[in-house]
C-alpha cells in the first residue's frame, strides 16, 4: 500500500510525443469505457467526465500538463469506482501474444471499435491527426491460428468488463467470430 504519490507535471514534459499520446490515449479509453458501462457510480462518473474532457483538451487544443497529470490521477479513480470495457478486453490480446504495450495495443483496439464507441472513437481519431500520430498497421496479418487462439481466449476471460460494457449476454454480442474480425482489422 502507497502511503504517497508524487505528481510532477514537470516530468510529463519530458516523455517522447509517441509515448505521450498512447499514455494519454490509455487514461482517455479508462474514461470512455468507466463512462459507458454499466458499473460505474457517481463518483467514478464525476472522475472520468472531467479527465475525459481535459486528455482531450490536452491533444485538440492546449498541452495544460498541470491538468493532464491530474487527468491520469482522476482516470485511474474512474476504472476503480467502474470497469473497463471492449477496448480493453481485446488489447490484453494484443499485448499478450504480439507485446505491444498497454496504451499502444489500447489505441490499436479503440481505432477499430467505432459500433460501441462511435463519438470517441471520432474524437480519437481527431486527436491523432492533430499530433501526428500513425497507428501500427496490419498488426495481426501474420498471427498464426494459435496466436489468434490465445488471443481470443484472454478476451473471453475478460467477463466482468465485458459485462459492464455489453450487459448480461455479452457473450451473444461479442462473439468468438466478432472478435476474431475484429482483431482482423487490425
Amino acid at each position: 500500500m502507497l502511503d504517497a504519490i508524487i505528481m510532477d507535471p514537470e516530468l510529463l514534459k519530458t516523455v517522447e510525443p509517441q509515448q505521450e499520446f498512447y499514455t494519454g490515449m490509455d487514461c482517455f479509453i479508462h474514461c470512455v469505457e468507466s463512462l459507458s458501462g454499466s458499473f460505474i457510480d457517481e463518483l467514478g462518473r464525476s472522475f472520468a467526465s472531467k479527465a475525459k474532457e481535459w486528455v482531450a483538451s490536452f491533444f485538440l487544443k492546449e498541452k495544460n500538463y498541470d491538468q493532464l497529470m491530474v487527468a491520469s490521477y482522476l482516470g485511474g479513480c474512474s476504472i476503480a469506482n467502474s470497469e473497463v470495457g471492449v477496448c480493453h478486453a481485446l488489447s490484453y490480446g494484443i499485448s499478450l501474444v504480439l507485446d505491444y504495450r498497454h496504451g499502444m495495443a489500447n489505441s490499436i483496439v479503440f481505432n477499430q471499435l467505432s459500433e460501441f464507441y462511435k463519438d470517441d472513437v471520432a474524437t480519437f481519431k481527431s486527436m491523432m491527426k492533430k499530433n501526428n500520430i500513425e497507428l501500427p498497421k496490419n498488426v495481426t496479418k501474420d498471427v498464426t491460428p494459435e496466436m489468434m487462439e490465445r488471443m481470443i481466449a484472454m478476451t473471453l476471460k475478460m467477463g466482468r468488463p465485458l459485462t459492464s460494457a455489453l450487459g448480461e449476454n455479452w457473450q451473444k454480442i461479442l462473439t468468438r467470430d466478432k472478435i476474431i474480425e475484429l482483431y482482423k482489422r487490425m
